[in-house]
């Protein structure tokens, strides 16, 4: 039988009271460049781990001196010997409380994900550096203009402003808004108020908003005697906004939209959106959902799909890209009906 160390996807290393290694797992050896021969030698010599000073694990840890209340060494970045960054934690046995340490074992692991997490961090910080400044200086801008130059101004210029300061508040409070689901989404914490929802009312609300600040028109069809979904209703008017408003951006001709029972499962509501432009590669439409996706000049933060697929997929539904017949994109998402015996 192998070894059950084998099993795992991290790199291990054990070591007993004696400081030499008894036991190493694939992953370990691979790493840190040896093989089973590692088994016996001094731990300090094995794990040949160096920080950016040139230091040694052993050496910057000493696992088995110190405080005889320790257990552990916290999860720390090391370098292996060609440079690579991996996470490094250690587990220090004692088979009596403030007795000796009678093993080490430390664990070893890539430090891709850390590095991918920082990235996203940083990708999260520039979103919010470019979208927030725009519609801030914007409403500062016209505050000091309204304050210093008031008599000055028309009520016709006045009404301007303040008609543009609060359009970009507006924007500055979706965007907090994002982001706060984002959050929601990626720790599971998103909460939902469901209840019995008519998704094409909720629809008809989309188009007559929209019809307000687009020229590009916009049909809704809605199947008759649809049932209720159970859905949680704001939620539901912020994945069908965003949809359509992703629709109008990106594609072009006549977005329409359809309400009606899905096809391949008469308990889900489907709400299909199309546009007649070029369509959305297949490539992307994977990409389409990931956080800060965005293509061509159309703007905006890049979160829309990624929390609109967060939201229906919380909703116990599906979301769906493919081709309009006849040219262009089409986007489905589905909706739970409410069951019968409600």
């Amino acid at each position: 039988m192998s070894d059950p160390l084998d099993l795992l996807p991290d790199g291990v290393v054990v070591a007993g009271p004696d400081g030499r290694v008894t036991a190493i797992n694939t992953v370990g050896a691979r790493m840190l460049g040896t093989g089973a021969e590692a088994v016996g030698r001094p731990l300090d010599e094995v794990l040949a781990l160096s920080d950016h000073e040139a230091l040694a694990w052993t050496a910057v840890n000493t696992p088995y001196d110190g405080l005889s209340t320790r257990t552990g060494v916290p999860e720390q970045s090391w370098l292996l010997p060609d440079g690579t960054e991996v996470l490094v934690t250690a587990r220090l046995h004692r088979a009596e409380r403030g007795g000796p340490v009678g093993a080490v074992a430390v664990s070893l692991r890539s430090g891709r994900g850390r590095a991918r997490l920082d990235r996203d961090r940083s990708d999260l910080v520039a979103t919010l550096a470019h979208e927030l400044r725009s519609p801030l200086t914007g409403v500062k801008g016209f505050v000091h203009a309204l304050l210093n130059r008031w008599d000055k101004l028309t009520d016709e210029q006045k009404r301007l402003m303040l008609t543009t300061a609060g359009a970009d508040a507006d924007r500055l409070s979706r965007l907090i808004t994002e982001l706060l689901d984002v959050a929601r989404i990626d720790t599971g914490r998103l909460q939902l108020h469901r209840r019995p929802t008519d998704l094409g009312a909720k629809a008809d609300r989309v188009v007559q908003s929209l019809g307000v600040v687009t020229s590009t028109p916009i049909e809704l069809a809605v199947d008759d005697d649809l049932p209720p979904v159970d859905a949680d209703p704001d939620k539901v008017m912020q994945v069908l906004t965003n949809i359509a408003e992703n629709a109008v951006r990106h594609g072009s001709g006549t977005v329409r939209i359809h309400v009606g029972t899905w096809a391949e499962d008469a308990s889900y509501v489907a709400v299909t959106v199309t546009d007649e432009g070029d369509g959305i590669a297949p490539e992307l439409r994977q990409r389409i959902f990931t956080k800060f996706w965005t293509e061509g000049t159309g703007g905006g933060s890049g979160l829309g799909l990624y929390i609109v697929r967060g939201l229906v997929r919380a909703h116990g539904g599906t979301i769906v890209v493919d081709d309009r017949p006849g040219g262009g994109a089409r986007l489905v998402t589905t909706w739970p009906r409410v069951p019968a015996a409600q």
